[in-house]
């Protein structure tokens, strides 16, 4: 079995965004990364930690040929430290190898496993308080605090994995309904966009019902529609090798 990769990105700002994301097609690794808006209060560019994050991780694994994503994200946080880079972001990086997904995951980015157009597998979400994310930094978190798992998948599965632009603005359900109808007419990278643009189009949404809203009202700050943010949905799709 492998696993085949494609991914859809909207930056809020229709610039650099404060997303980032890799995906290298051999070594069957994904990641996204998502830089901590706060930081732009501060005059720092809050994506160039997350985009700094992911360009280590790709030399980790094409340079140093590293496929463990605890490693890969260890040694990319590290790299980071080294070259004083302000911000922070959260990352979330999986890896394929024989029908299993061996992902490491810090704060509000996170993945979704689907058969048969039904969510099997749903990685948890680290926040220390609503909407305050585990974030790696030089002066926050580091991959000590980082969640580690593995999960079976098998052949026609369904993997997306996205920033929190994503899980804030789409409920499972939506996901499942929206796989049921496209999966057989869409390719992965139409199917990517699709999501990315209906992520997009319930953030807009002020009156929506959303994974967002549900949250902030639970969390004591009663609120109602999407949230604007940068999206980025990385999805893969496990089939045989030959």
């Amino acid at each position: 079995m492998k696993m085949v990769c494609e991914v859809s990105y909207g930056p809020k700002d229709h610039l650099l965004g404060e997303d980032a994301h890799f995906i290298c097609s051999t070594e069957q690794i994904i990641g996204v990364a998502d830089g901590v808006g706060g930081w732009a209060k501060k005059g720092i560019d809050a994506g160039e930690y997350a985009r700094q994050l992911m360009l280590n991780s790709i030399h980790e694994v094409v340079d140093n040929e590293i496929i463990n994503p605890k490693m890969i994200l260890e040694k990319a946080f590290m790299e980071n430290a080294y070259s004083e880079i302000q911000g922070s972001s959260t990352a979330c990086i999986i890896c394929h190898n024989n029908g299993i997904l061996h992902a490491v995951n810090v704060g509000d980015s996170g993945f979704m496993v689907f058969r048969n157009n039904r969510c099997i597998y749903r990685s948890a979400t680290q926040q220390k308080a609503f909407n305050m994310p585990y974030q790696l930094g030089n002066t926050c978190d580091t991959p000590t605090v980082a969640v580690e798992v593995k999960v079976e998948v098998e052949v026609g599965d369904i993997i997306i994995l996205g920033t929190d632009g994503v899980w804030d603005n789409i409920f499972v359900w939506e996901m499942e309904q929206v796989l049921k109808e496209k999966t057989k007419i869409m390719d992965l990278k139409n199917l990517s966009s699709y999501i990315a643009s209906l992520a997009l189009y319930n953030s807009f949404d002020k009156f929506r019902k959303t994974p967002f809203s549900i949250a902030s009202t639970e969390a004591g700050k009663p609120y109602r529609g999407g949230k604007f943010d940068d999206i980025t949905v990385v999805i893969g799709r496990i089939i045989n090798c030959c």
